[in-house]
């Protein structure tokens, strides 16, 4: 009501004496861009909920620490949760065994390029590095992105031989299974291919972390048909990339026993400055490292603080820009301590070492680095163009598909009175604002109006109008009036939205009539009140870092937009 008595006072005010600022208002005194000064205050507000999300995250967890298999159960919920939002949701195919070329032997083991069923039409690829003596354990050994299985295997050069991790497990009696991944050349539309990839993954629910996680996950299954007993042990470990699938894979599947965890671990709360296939809608919600790290206890884990791959995407290449950088031991430590706290258990298995195969595998010998054999290679090029063609399809099927799976979803809907679909749709609304577009339960302050007079014509009058949402943050646009209104006459507002880039400045006229052809003004002059509201997609990498800042908190853009439009309906 004291919005419409705002405008009723204009109106009774207006025959006389042209109001600057409107009358009832606070005057606007804000100098620069306001529409600039306004994703400044959104980028604030959001690196403060950042900053408060660790102390947050207790409420959805409800841990048992008076026994591990207490524990364990404990924090199932939070598995799950992990899985969902990286992706992992499709049921594995099952499968009897790997497809086999054999590449050769050495005096250790056999290596053979294998190939095996994953999700749909996906399949996993990579090496099957098979020791020749007693077997003593099961590991999935996981390259960084920019690594071929082969190098790890000691079959290729490019990495320091002490490096070479599958075939020094090999020659120590692991068998091992060396998955190859995405890799971040560009080779589509400007994007590596990690972003092309997660891009079409990420609107169906999906990610990258997910597809290379559940082959990772799918080899376990392998590992576990052949192992009934569990023993020898099943283990994981990789660098880079991979030790972010080696640490997500051992916290979502409790049948592996142990993890080493090299080149990634460290606090996440800066996860919005990473590239955006490192991108986890609602990550930080439930989950930083400790998090993650407490669901892998009281299993071993090892990490490996050396540095991981120091990756660059830099402005104005297409894609996201972004850095992967290196977390130092200082921060390391302080993460892994608080997993420790988290966990309530004793986590002695879990240790910061450089290095770390010693622990993970404490019968490695000391093994000579031979003579790199000199095999026959598979077509890594092609490899990796079936990789990225298996996951686009999918992608693509999954697209296709939608359709029933939304047609499924909504069949609570009740058509049979208009009371009975309105009451049916309540609980799809909250699905859609809390799950998809995300919602802040902040309180809204009095909005405070703050106006000024921007233009005025014989037939309309234009405020820049400022109002209160959050604390610091706030909504700004234009308000249109007739000058011909009454105030005994009500009447209708329409909301007037500009597009990608674009100001309210646009919708009225000005500066320029080109694309939006002034139609806030137009219908104010047929006799209709608009207001024409700046919106936060403005400002290309600016906003678009808010949208990753906000996708870590389970938020979007609309998250911070949808107050705004409710502070402006108020």
């Amino acid at each position: 009501m004291k919005s419409k008595c705002l405008i009723a006072c204009w109106l009774l005010c207006q025959s006389t004496t042209l109001a600057d600022p409107m009358p009832g208002t606070e005057a606007l005194t804000w100098d620069g861009d306001i529409a600039s000064r306004l994703v400044t205050a959104a980028d604030d507000f959001l690196l403060k909920k950042l900053d408060t999300s660790i102390a947050k995250r207790p409420q959805y967890w409800q841990r048992d620490s008076s026994s591990p298999e207490g524990y364990s159960a404990s924090v199932e919920p939070n598995r799950k949760r992990l899985a969902h939002i990286v992706g992992v949701r499709d049921d594995r195919v099952p499968f009897d065994d790997f497809d086999y070329t054999y590449l050769g032997t050495t005096e250790t083991h056999t290596v053979y390029a294998v190939r095996w069923p994953v999700i749909g039409d996906v399949t996993g690829e990579g090496l099957l590095l098979d020791p020749k003596g007693d077997l003593v354990g099961n590991v999935v050994v996981i390259p960084d992105a920019d690594q071929q299985p082969e190098q790890l295997a000691g079959l290729q050069d490019g990495i320091n031989a002490n490096d070479e991790t599958a075939r020094i497990l090999a020659e120590n009696g692991c068998r091992v299974v060396v998955p190859a991944l995405i890799n971040r050349s560009v080779t589509h539309r400007k994007l590596s291919n990690r972003e092309f990839l997660y891009r079409s993954a990420f609107e169906l629910g999906r990610h990258l972390i997910g597809y290379e996680a559940q082959k990772v996950l799918a080899v376990v299954d392998w590992f576990d048909r052949r192992e009934q007993a569990k023993e020898p042990f099943i283990g994981v470990t990789g660098w880079g990339e991979g030790g972010l699938l080696a640490f997500y894979t051992a916290a979502i599947d409790t049948r592996i026993d142990r993890a080493l965890v090299s080149g990634y671990f460290g606090s996440r709360q800066q996860v919005w400055q990473e590239p955006a296939y490192r991108n986890v809608f609602g990550l930080l919600e439930q989950f930083g490292d400790a998090e993650i790290a407490s669901m892998i206890a009281p299993r071993q884990l090892i990490i490996d603080p050396q540095p991981g791959p120091d990756v660059v995407v830099p402005p104005g290449t297409g894609g996201k820009p972004g850095h992967l950088r290196s977390a130092d031991v200082t921060e390391i430590s302080a993460e892994l301590r608080r997993a420790q706290t988290l966990s309530g258990l004793p986590m002695a298995e879990s240790v910061l070492t450089q290095g770390g195969l010693a622990n993970f595998c404490p019968i490695l010998k000391n093994v000579a680095t031979k003579t790199r054999p000199a095999f026959s290679l598979p077509d890594q090029k092609k490899r990796h163009a079936r990789q990225m063609h298996e996951i686009d399809r999918h992608n693509q099927w999954l697209l296709g598909e939608s359709a029933n799976v939304r047609t499924k979803f909504m069949d609570k809907l009740v058509t049979s009175s208009l009371e009975a679909y309105e009451q049916s749709t309540e609980p799809y609304r909250s699905i859609f604002a809390e799950e998809i577009i995300g919602q802040f339960t902040d309180t809204l302050l009095p909005p405070s109006p703050r106006t000024r007079l921007l233009s005025q014509t014989d037939n309309v009058t234009s405020y820049e109008v400022v109002l209160d949402v959050y604390p610091g943050f706030f909504a700004y646009g234009i308000l249109s009036i007739p000058r011909d209104a009454d105030a005994k006459q009500p009447r209708p507002v329409v909301v007037c939205q500009h597009g990608l880039e674009g100001r309210p400045q646009d919708t009225i006229g000005e500066p320029s009539f080109h694309y939006y052809k002034a139609f806030a003004t137009k219908l104010a002059e047929r006799g209709f009140i608009t207001f024409s509201p700046q919106n936060l997609y403005i400002f290309e990498d600016r906003f678009r870092t808010l949208q990753f800042k906000a996708n870590a908190l389970k938020k979007t853009l609309f998250s911070l937009m949808v107050p705004q439009h409710q502070q402006i309906v108020n």
